[in-house]
């Protein structure tokens, strides 16, 4: 449901709520009229007071707050169709899926903790599309590029440790799979966002930081963890231990910033060290991607509802308009006309 029906549900709450204080108001001037005579002599003593006279000005300013509260939510109906032309960049997440991103020393874990900064990242993008690719021995894309941001989100939130088979960290199967993620190979209007603690396994990294390069892709690399390390917890057999190398040493995972600074050098992109809750990649946006030359990506047609809210207001204030004219008195010629026909039944008589 749109937030704005929504929104008009919980205001139009309001106008029951002021027919009760209207009834209330009602029923109190009644007995204070009531305190200075009998009800059977009011009318005698007040020819001139309509109660219905009331009754009406109530109704009309209730109407007129309904009226109000419909023009506040913003009806639309109707609608035109408008040619939208959509601009922007074209990004590429690679996000390190190893069990190095298991440590803790960012919270609650770094890939978890990436994973919520790069939703963050989503939020940010007007019309870009973005892509994500996960890695660890290997490297696949989760997701093409897409304008559909929902699409990339629930891709973001299906990335875990051992969605990849292969163990170990290749960085530079990353860096290519990446790179042909990439359609148009428009290196201007294209960015990499590499985030992962720096280890590798593979090596061939000088070479696909240069493929890259070649191709005009700058990539920003986003190092996730302390150079002092973590270790890395894994649960065995329901307990909670940490992992061990082939001669049973406890591994500890450092962050590697050296090798993600000479990525980002050779393609003529920036390091960012991941810190905050965005982790550096507020920055990446704010610094870089969105100075970018933008593309057009997409021309599509699509309906544009009308805004009717003025119809509902401009009822509301003719309505608050008339109020005050209908007043509370009866017509000053009433009690000539009842005079007239009480004369006449006398007359009569």
């Amino acid at each position: 449901m749109d937030w704005r029906a929504v929104q008009l549900l919980w205001l139009l709450a309001l106008v029951p709520v002021a027919l009760l204080f209207f009834i209330w108001a009602l029923r109190q001037r009644r007995q204070i009229l009531e305190r200075f005579a009998e009800a059977r002599l009011l009318p005698a003593l007040a020819p001139d007071l309509d109660e219905r006279r009331q009754r009406w000005r109530a109704g009309l300013l209730l109407a007129a707050l309904a009226l109000l509260l419909v023009a506040l939510a913003g009806p639309k109906w109707g609608f035109h169709w408008e040619e939208v032309h959509r601009e922007g960049i074209d990004i590429i997440v690679a996000l390190d899926t190893s069990r190095s991103m298991l440590a803790e020393d960012v919270k609650p874990n770094r890939l978890e903790r990436a994973k919520l900064a790069v939703q963050d990242l989503v939020k940010q993008l007007h019309g870009d599309r973005i892509g994500l690719v996960a890695f660890a021995g290997s490297a696949f894309v989760q997701c093409p590029l897409t304008l559909d941001y929902e699409a990339f989100t629930e891709s973001l939130r299906a990335v875990n440790v051992g969605i990849i088979p292969k163990g170990g960290t290749a960085l530079a199967e990353a860096l290519r799979a990446g790179v042909e993620a990439f359609e148009g190979h428009q290196g201007k209007h294209e960015a990499f966002i590499l985030i992962t603690d720096g280890e590798d396994h593979e090596g061939q990294i000088d070479d696909a930081a240069k493929l890259a390069a070649d191709k005009g892709i700058k990539i920003y690399a986003v190092g996730i963890g302390t150079p002092d390390g973590e270790l890395i917890p894994v649960s065995t057999g329901g307990q909670q231990t940490f992992l061990k190398d082939r001669r049973g040493q406890v591994v500890k995972s450092r962050l590697d910033d050296e090798t993600l600074k000479k990525i980002a050098t050779t393609t003529s992109g920036a390091y960012v060290h991941a810190d905050g809750p965005s982790l550096g990649l507020d920055v990446v946006y704010n610094d870089y991607l969105a100075r970018m030359e933008k593309r057009e990506l997409k021309s599509t047609m699509e309906r544009r509802f009308e805004e009717r809210f003025q119809i509902p207001l401009v009822l509301a204030v003719l309505l608050l308009t008339l109020e005050p004219l209908v007043g509370e008195q009866r017509r000053a010629g009433a009690p000539l006309r009842r005079r007239w026909r009480i004369w006449r039944r006398g007359a009569a008589g």
